[in-house]
């Protein structure tokens, strides 16, 4: 894989390890919290969703600020302390001695949750408007070779018990901010920075410029709740594996390698090739129709290889982030990159808000009346509504790339 620019694979670096990080841990969570709260598996689940929703909260309030001091003083030193902040999370997590030390983790963690966001500006800064959403895939593929390594690696550290994956995680992150320190340039051009105000850096201020653009509410509005629907994995997935089909925490760390490497495939390889062919608005509508049959399958399904069979086809979904970030990032300059990144990231953490919260309680309440898959079923009305919005509003709305058909 060639890059256009050498910042690009240091800045999807950054999305990796923080993908390892994330993924090495989620086998151990469920044994994790019932040892520490002394409590059953329906009341883990409940809690796991209290934890995304603090780590969501902290996220959506320091997203915009940190994505307007990117446009301030660069993306390098903003990665560089997310990334510094994620390796101490880890390690406080690691020998957290009560669930209230993992309420303090999962905060830290979410303040400084911007990698995503910085990233992505990152990808913006040394690509053409017209070849953003391609590039954007890349992302994708980090985060989906992530979930390759970082799943498969611990379930096998979780051998030595909850508490390893953690410090692994830890390491990870720690010496990723020693290279990038050593290794990243900087990709914003002094020309294109602009003033931090405290009044810009929040979730309105983040999305004025798209609003003054014009035609972007109805596709920032089914962007929200398809995020509501895709947060089903990370909220719901090792505690659904657990109930229905009773994994164990290598069975589910292999079923979510086996995830990031058809995410990966398809972010890496496929995504810019589809979206150059259809264009971005088909390849949003192919995303989002995927996902939502996906999700809907995975609510009746019984047997352990139908799971596996269900990711091809939900691996069509990685569409769906780059056709609309590309879409989206055509609307603002070069100054505002930085904060529309953090913007989308801070109405992800709305979304990653609410939607832990009521997947969990939809998974707990499915599980307790004989339904493990009602999680699933919610994921898919929230997909399919998104849907809806995309065919009934955005298609004839939102500007083309040159060259596309879509």
């Amino acid at each position: 894989m060639k890059f256009e620019h050498r910042a690009i694979p240091i800045a999807l670096a950054a999305v990796l390890i923080d993908t390892i990080g994330f993924g090495i841990i989620m086998p151990v969570f469920p044994k994790l919290i019932t040892t520490l709260g002394h409590t059953d598996l329906e009341h883990a689940t409940r809690f796991a969703g209290y934890l995304l929703v603090i780590f969501s909260l902290t996220q959506f309030i320091a997203g915009p600020i940190l994505g307007n001091l990117s446009d301030r003083f660069g993306r390098r030193p903003v990665l560089i302390a997310s990334m510094l902040s994620f390796g101490m999370d880890y390690a406080l997590m690691a020998f957290a001695p009560t669930l209230a030390w993992l309420f303090l983790g999962r905060a830290i963690a979410g303040a400084a949750g911007a990698v995503y966001g910085p990233a992505s500006s990152v990808l913006a800064d040394v690509t053409p408007p017209e070849k953003r959403s391609g590039v954007f895939g890349y992302i994708g593929a980090a985060f989906g070779i992530g979930f390759v390594i970082g799943p498969a690696l611990g379930g096998v550290i979780a051998d030595f018990g909850p508490r390893a994956p953690f410090v692994a995680a830890a390491v990870l992150a720690l010496g990723n901010a020693a290279v990038m320190a050593l290794a990243m340039p900087e990709t914003l051009a002094p020309e294109n920075r602009r003033p931090f105000h405290l009044r810009d850096a929040h979730f309105i201020g983040a999305f004025r410029p798209l609003f003054e653009a014009g035609n972007a509410a109805p596709l920032l509005i089914a962007a929200f709740i398809w995020q509501l629907a895709h947060m089903i994995y990370p909220a719901t997935w090792a505690f659904w594996a657990t109930a229905r089909f009773g994994w164990d925490a290598r069975a589910i760390g292999w079923s979510l390698t086996f995830v990031g490497l058809v995410m990966a495939a398809v972010q890496g390889g496929l995504t810019g090739r589809i979206i150059a062919r259809v264009g971005e608005r088909r390849a949003l509508v192919i995303g989002l129709a995927s996902g939502g049959m996906a999700f809907l399958a995975y609510a009746f399904i019984t047997r352990s290889w139908q799971a596996y069979a269900l990711f091809l086809v939900s691996a069509m979904s990685g569409l769906v982030f780059p056709a609309v970030n590309g879409l989206l990032s055509r609307m603002v300059d070069a100054s505002r990159q930085g904060a529309l990144q953090g913007g989308i990231g801070s109405m992800n953490s709305v979304a990653a808000i609410l939607s832990p919260w009521l997947l969990t309680q939809a998974l707990a309440t499915g599980v307790d009346h004989g339904f493990p898959g009602a999680a699933f079923l919610l994921a898919a009305i929230f997909a399919f509504t998104a849907l809806g919005i995309i065919v009934w509003k955005v298609l004839d709305r939102v500007p083309r790339a040159a060259g596309t058909v879509g």
